[in-house]
């Protein structure tokens, strides 16, 4: 879900030429879902190989990390460990949106209603572990760099971030600023043209600057997760009713003291739990300093194998790919000797 602060943020549009020689941090389960949700068959179905295994997420990431490459951005992908015990709310209640979307997928196939089918599809999606199993095998593979998080992967990409060890986090949620990740880029993945109806609108990287919205918002760190605890997060799901944004902003600069500003917004009668827990989750979600930062050569056996011999991949596409990623080392290759 990630918490809904887009609409007050400062977002700086920004082109790939910023971003070369970037170390970007990833979060994989952000990222993969984005494909199984948009690259899909015109009724709205996964993509499958000939097995019915579902190869979205892989049709993804082999074609924009190619592109990404080319781009001479520098990617690290940091995927979810421990569930949060407060979050096991929100992934029930997201369980059920999925089980409903499915009933009404199945009605829409049955009635052979393709704007329904597609409508209905995407609100189906579901990352399952054997998914983010192949996608690590896959930038493995690639000789992209995969951190295992201790739990919620964006709080662990902020980390990284805020260490100076990666210049910014890839992810269309703003949970990282909450967990004090001090760049964000959103849209990376799915810059170009996006369909809206029957038209499409234009979709650019966004970069947002922590400490420019602090400054502009007026507010702390401490703040910016109490503000957020007031819209709704995957730890208080929906927030407390009335509260949006803008209202939200407001109270939070009003009320300094946490405990005043949450009986004025009636916590107690919103939440069972108290909101000292939800702040105190954010504050010490389990992060590591134990990662690596290094690339290695692409392993274009084991690719060819994962996706051709085993998802049916045509080979020529993927050969395809696999020569963009290689010019890609190739101009980095001579660059790194021009420089010695």
């Amino acid at each position: 879900m990630g918490v809904a602060l887009s609409s007050i943020l400062n977002k700086r549009e920004i082109n790939f030429a910023e971003l070369r020689d970037k170390i970007l941090v990833v979060d994989g389960q952000n990222m993969l879902y984005q494909f199984i949700t948009t690259i899909r068959q015109q009724d709205g179905s996964f993509l499958t190989d000939s097995h019915g295994n579902v190869t979205s997420h892989l049709i993804g990431l082999i074609s924009r990390i190619s592109n990404f490459l080319n781009k001479k951005m520098k990617l690290v992908f940091v995927f979810d460990g421990k569930v949060p015990e407060l979050k096991h709310k929100e992934l029930e209640n997201r369980k059920k949106v999925k089980i409903e979307a499915q009933k009404k997928y199945e009605q829409a196939s049955s009635e052979k209603n393709i704007e329904d089918m597609k409508k209905y599809a995407s609100r189906t999606s579901r990352l399952t572990p054997e998914m983010v199993n192949e996608a690590k095998l896959l930038l493995e593979a690639l000789g992209i760099p995969v951190i295992q998080s201790p739990s919620e992967g964006e709080a662990q990409a902020a980390h990284i971030v805020s260490r100076g060890d990666a210049y910014a986090v890839v992810s269309q949620d703003a949970d990282a600023l909450l967990f004090g990740g001090t760049k964000v880029i959103r849209n990376l993945s799915i810059s170009g043209r996006r369909k809206r109806g029957a038209s499409y609108d234009s979709v650019s990287p966004e970069l947002i600057e922590l400490s420019k919205n602090l400054n502009e918002l007026g507010i702390d760190q401490d703040q910016l997760i109490l503000l957020g605890m007031l819209i709704g997060t995957d730890f208080n799901p929906k927030g407390i009713k009335g509260i949006g944004p803008k209202k939200g902003i407001e109270l939070v600069r009003e009320y300094k003291d946490p405990e005043e500003l949450f009986k004025q917004a009636a916590w107690d009668e919103n939440f069972e739990i108290p909101w000292k827990e939800v702040f105190k989750t954010f504050k010490e979600m389990p992060v590591t300093n134990d990662y690596k930062i290094e690339w290695s050569k692409t392993d274009k056996e084991k690719i060819i194998d994962l996706l051709v011999n085993k998802h049916d991949f045509s080979a020529d596409r993927v050969n395809s790919f696999l020569e963009k990623i290689e010019s890609a080392e190739k101009q980095k290759q001579q660059k790194t000797l021009s420089e010695f």
